[in-house]
C-alpha cells in the first residue's frame, strides 16, 4: 500500500512539475500497451509472484524441518530459494504497481537501488549454481572425501564468498555508472526494470566504451561461473562413463538433471539479455527474455527440484501428514 501511494504521488507530481525536477527520471517500457491485455498481464504476474513465494518458502521450510535434508546440497538449495525470493521481489511488485497506476516511472535513486539489489541477487544466483555444481562434483567424483571437504565451515565460506563476489560486481557497476555519468533529465529504459546493462548504456555517452565495460564485467562474473559448472560436469560425466553400473549412471544423471535444467534456463536468458542489449534493437524481445530469468526461472526452481527429488517429496509428505 505504501509503495502504491508513493508511486501515485510521484506520478501526479510528474504531470504538473516536469520542469522543476533536478534529478533524472527513468521511464520503463510496458509489457503491453493494450489496456485489456494489461489486466491479463497484471493478474498473470501477481499469480506467478505468489506461486514463486509459496514454492520457494516451501522448499526452505521443508529443508529446515527435516533433519535428513541437513546436507550441503540442500543447504545450498535453501539458500538459492532465499535468493530467488529476493530476486523476484526486486522487480515484480514494482511492475504490478506500475501497471495498476499506469505510471512506469522510477526516480534516479530508486533506479540505482533496484539495480543494486538485482546485481546482488543475480550474482548470488550465478555463484550458488556454480557452488552446487562443485558440490555434485565432489559428491560423485570424490565420495570418500565428501564429508571432509564439504563440511559446515566450507559450506558457510562458499555462501559468504558468493555474497562478497556479488558485492564486488555491484562495486564495479557503480564505478562504471558514476564514472560515465551522462543521464538526461528523462531517460527511457528498454525493459521493465533497471537492469545493470540498461543503466550502463544510458550512463555512457560512448557506446564503444559502454560495450567494453559491459563485456568485461559480464565475462568475469558470468562466464567464469559457467566455466566452473562446465568443468564440474565434464569431470562428473567422465566419472559416470567409467562406471559399469547402469543403475548408478541413471541415479547420478537424475541427481544432476534438476540442476542442469535451472542452469540452462537462467544462464541462457540472463546472459542473452545482458550481452544482447547492445546488439538487439528489439525492446520486446529483451523484455520477454527478462521475464524468463527474473520470473519464470525462480518460479520453476522449487517445482523442478521437488518433482525430481525423492528426498524432497518424502519430506513434503511428512509435513503434509503432520498438517492433515
Amino acid at each position: 500500500l505504501t509503495t502504491f501511494l508513493v508511486i501515485s504521488r510521484r506520478c501526479s507530481r510528474n504531470k504538473n512539475m516536469k520542469n522543476t525536477t533536478s534529478l533524472p527520471e527513468f521511464h520503463f517500457i510496458q509489457l503491453s500497451e493494450d489496456p485489456d491485455l494489461q489486466t491479463v498481464v497484471f493478474g498473470l504476474l501477481l499469480s506467478m509472484y505468489i506461486l514463486t513465494l509459496f514454492g520457494n518458502l516451501l522448499i526452505i521450510l521443508t529443508v529446515s524441518s527435516d533433519s535428513h535434508l541437513h546436507t550441503p546440497m540442500y543447504f545450498f538449495l535453501s539458500n538459492l530459494s532465499m535468493v530467488d525470493i529476493g530476486f523476484i521481489s526486486t522487480t515484480v511488485p514494482r511492475v504490478i504497481v506500475d501497471i495498476h497506476v499506469h505510471c512506469p516511472v522510477i526516480s534516479y535513486l530508486g533506479c540505482l537501488t533496484q539495480m543494486s539489489l538485482l546485481i546482488i541477487f543475480a550474482c548470488m544466483d550465478d555463484m550458488l549454481l556454480a557452488v552446487m555444481a562443485y558440490d555434485r562434483f565432489v559428491a560423485i567424483c570424490h565420495p570418500l572425501y565428501y564429508q571432509a571437504i564439504m563440511n559446515p565451515s566450507c559450506c558457510g565460506v562458499l555462501v559468504l564468498g558468493s555474497f562478497l563476489v556479488s558485492l564486488l560486481e555491484l562495486l564495479l557497476h557503480y564505478v562504471a555508472v558514476l564514472k560515465f555519468y551522462n543521464f538526461e533529465k528523462y531517460n527511457e529504459i528498454s525493459n521493465f526494470f533497471c537492469g545493470s546493462s540498461e543503466v550502463l548504456k544510458l550512463a555512457c555517452f560512448d557506446s564503444v566504451i559502454c560495450n567494453i565495460v559491459r563485456y568485461c564485467i559480464g565475462t568475469i562474473f558470468g562466464l567464469l561461473p559457467i566455466s566452473g559448472i562446465i568443468f564440474s560436469y565434464f569431470k562428473i560425466i567422465s566419472s559416470i562413463m567409467r562406471s559399469s553400473s547402469s543403475s548408478g549412471k541413471y541415479k547420478t544423471f537424475s541427481t544432476c538433471g534438476s540442476h542442469l535444467s535451472i542452469v540452462c534456463m537462467f544462464y541462457g536468458t540472463a546472459l542473452g539479455v545482458y550481452f544482447g542489449s547492445s546488439l538487439s534493437h528489439s525492446t520486446k524481445s529483451n523484455a520477454v527474455a527478462s521475464v524468463m530469468y527474473t520470473l519464470v526461472t525462480p518460479m520453476l526452481n522449487p517445482f523442478i527440484y521437488s518433482l525430481r527429488n525423492k528426498d524432497i517429496k518424502s519430506a513434503l509428505r511428512k509435513i503434509l501428514s503432520r498438517v492433515c
